[in-house]
């Protein structure tokens, strides 16, 4: 499986564990279709982050002065601008669809989804950078 591939398969992995933890902290049980109902908004808002993540990467025509990707400062080399785009895209549309299908956002819901899916979709990504580089001998 191509990275691209496993990547979409550890950020899907991260919105359902979110959604069975939540579900199990409050005590909604476990069902197939309990499961499907809490998990389908963010799952279309990871969805939706992958494909403005997609555009984000894509290279500036010739000429243009677009540096996407590239503008990206210093400090957050370890984790790609993709991951941060996928995880808010993640949770802003997934509480846009949430509301619009009469689930419930409330504020405290909205923060422990951010902070969640912030660590769950952004640390696997600087796990991984950071087993990737290379060890400095002395």
């Amino acid at each position: 499986m191509r990275a691209t591939g496993t990547a979409a398969v550890l950020d899907t992995g991260c919105v359902l564990i979110f959604v069975v933890i939540g579900r199990a902290s409050h005590v909604r049980g476990e069902s197939l279709a309990g499961i499907a109902t809490t998990s389908w908004p963010f799952l279309c808002g990871l969805a939706v982050g992958w494909a403005v993540a997609r555009g984000w990467r894509r290279r500036p025509a010739r000429g243009s002065s677009a540096r996407g990707a590239a503008a990206w400062p210093g400090w957050a080399l370890a984790v790609r601008p993709a991951g941060v785009v996928i995880w808010l895209c993640t949770v802003t549309a997934g509480m846009l669809l949430r509301v619009v299908s009469g689930q419930g956002t409330a504020p405290a819901f909205i923060v422990v989804a951010l902070v969640f899916l912030g660590l769950f979709l952004l640390g696997w990504r600087l796990a991984w950078q950071l087993a990737r580089r290379p060890v400095k001998s002395p």
